[in-house]
């Protein structure tokens, strides 16, 4: 009989370590959950400068007649760009090749060396808006043989950047309230929090324009855009006593 009792009290306190250890189990991941939360910020913005790309390019016989035709065409661009305001820091080289031109001949078999093209590209900044007719009327007018993707911007983006990277923590902050609430709890102290590459939404005015002067100023009227900003973060859920 004694024996019987002492097997009793053995399993007796088995089964209560064995509780004992799966309530701090359950308190303990209860503690250590978390709230996953992205959210975004944007902030409108009306662009007030404007960069658009510039191409002159020649073919001749040679290589040298090549280059030689396309310096001429930048010189002129370049003294045109000076009369509408844009100094020369503003309209730096993007890029310059000097390429053979081939031709595929059927009747030989093989491709024959036609020629040469001379490519000089560059990138005008407009920092008054306004100014952007009149500048490409320039270049154009000046011999450019392309004027391509006009982009525009804003000189306060940084400063829009960081309303929206505010809007994009508070909005994921108000989302986890919500989230851990609705889950019985509240939402905790911030554990992490990391930012994605802003995002500045609005498409280019016009990808590329036509290479003769026009009679009247070109004009560009550039739409409302968006700087967004996109947030992840993690966040302490803290559950109610009812179920801790």
């Amino acid at each position: 009989m004694k024996q019987v009792v002492m097997k009793t009290k053995l399993i007796f306190c088995t089964l209560w370590l064995l509780v004992g250890v799966a309530g701090f189990s359950l308190t303990a991941r209860a503690e250590d959950s978390q709230v996953l939360v992205s959210a975004s910020g944007k902030v409108s913005v009306t662009p007030d400068m404007a960069e658009f790309g510039v191409v002159l390019q020649s073919n001749a016989k040679s290589a040298d007649k090549a280059a030689a035709e396309t310096a001429g065409k930048y010189h002129r661009v370049q003294a045109a760009l000076r009369t509408a305001a844009v100094p020369l820091e503003d309209a730096p080289t993007a890029s310059y090749t000097v390429s053979p031109n081939w031709e595929w001949d059927q009747s030989q078999g093989k491709s024959l060396l036609k020629g040469y093209s001379a490519r000089h590209a560059i990138i005008v900044k407009v920092r008054t808006l306004g100014l952007i007719g009149r500048a490409i009327d320039a270049a154009v007018q000046a011999g450019a043989d392309e004027v391509q993707s006009i982009l525009f911007s804003s000189s306060r983006y940084e400063e829009l950047r960081q309303q929206a990277l505010a809007a994009a923590v508070g909005n994921a902050r108000r989302d986890g309230a919500i989230m851990a609430q609705a889950a019985g709890g509240r939402l905790g102290q911030l554990i992490e929090v990391g930012i994605s590459q802003p995002h500045y939404s609005g498409r280019p005015a016009m990808e590329m324009m036509a290479l003769k002067s026009a009679p009247a100023p070109t004009e560009i009227a550039p739409s409302e855009q968006e700087i967004v900003v996109t947030v992840t973060s993690r966040w302490r859920f803290i559950a109610s006593p009812a179920l801790r």
